[in-house]
């Protein structure tokens, strides 16, 4: 609600922390220019991701999981981001694919979000090899810990990612990744760069709000 008006505390307090830590000012400095971004300039690309991505092996989409149904089969909107999510698969066919989400079906302990989304992608022609599942995450705080962990550990090439999810969860979903994606590389991980993003689109409209996405970061 006081994001505009906020902009003097922000710059008060970035630059305070400059006097500390030039270094972390700097990283959350890049956090909070993103952050304005993805709640006013963000474009959202629907069904499939934009064209001018790298068209290598550097370019990892990321999409994002929904919760299961309780007997372990997935929601409708989940399907929906899948088929983005391939359709962008197929435009930049060398570009891994990761697969987040642990496990939310009730009554079926054994399938997790990630588990089903990588089935159906490989059912749907993906060669297996491009994809990387990420199964262990909860929440969309924990997506963007655990994914940027792994391509750090294992695909440290991966240098641009893109963002599959519902259209009112990209401006969080952007919002995390670039702020773990920052956060990891003032650690020593590779940078990452949110390039773009790609919307299944639903009925809902606008983003998630401010509250949740600070609550989030």
């Amino acid at each position: 609600y006081h994001q505009n008006a906020a902009a003097t505390d922000i710059d008060c307090l970035l630059y305070a922390l400059s006097q500390n830590n030039p270094y972390k000012a700097q990283d959350w400095s890049s956090i909070m220019e993103y952050w304005n971004h993805v709640n006013t300039g963000l474009t959202i690309y629907p069904d499939v991701l934009p064209d001018g991505l790298p068209q290598d092996d550097t370019l990892c989409i990321v999409v994002m999981g929904y919760a299961l149904n309780r007997d372990g089969t997935m929601r409708k909107e989940l399907i929906g981001r899948l088929e983005t999510a391939l359709a962008s698969a197929k435009k930049y066919p060398n570009a891994y694919i990761v697969c987040t989400g642990g496990g939310t079906a009730q009554d079926n302990k054994n399938r997790t979000e990630a588990g089903e989304m990588s089935k159906w992608l490989i059912e749907k022609g993906i060669d297996q090899k491009r994809i990387i599942v990420e199964d262990r995450a909860f929440s969309t705080v924990a997506n963007a810990i655990n994914t940027c962990q792994i391509l750090a550990n294992e695909y440290p090439l991966v240098t641009h990612l893109a963002i599959v999810t519902s259209d009112y969860h990209l401006a969080r979903s952007c919002l995390l990744f670039h702020a773990q994606a920052t956060l990891s590389a003032s650690k020593g991980a590779p940078l990452l760069c949110v390039a773009a993003n790609a919307a299944y689109p639903t009925s809902r409209s606008g983003s998630e709000s401010i509250e949740i996405q600070a609550d989030n970061l």
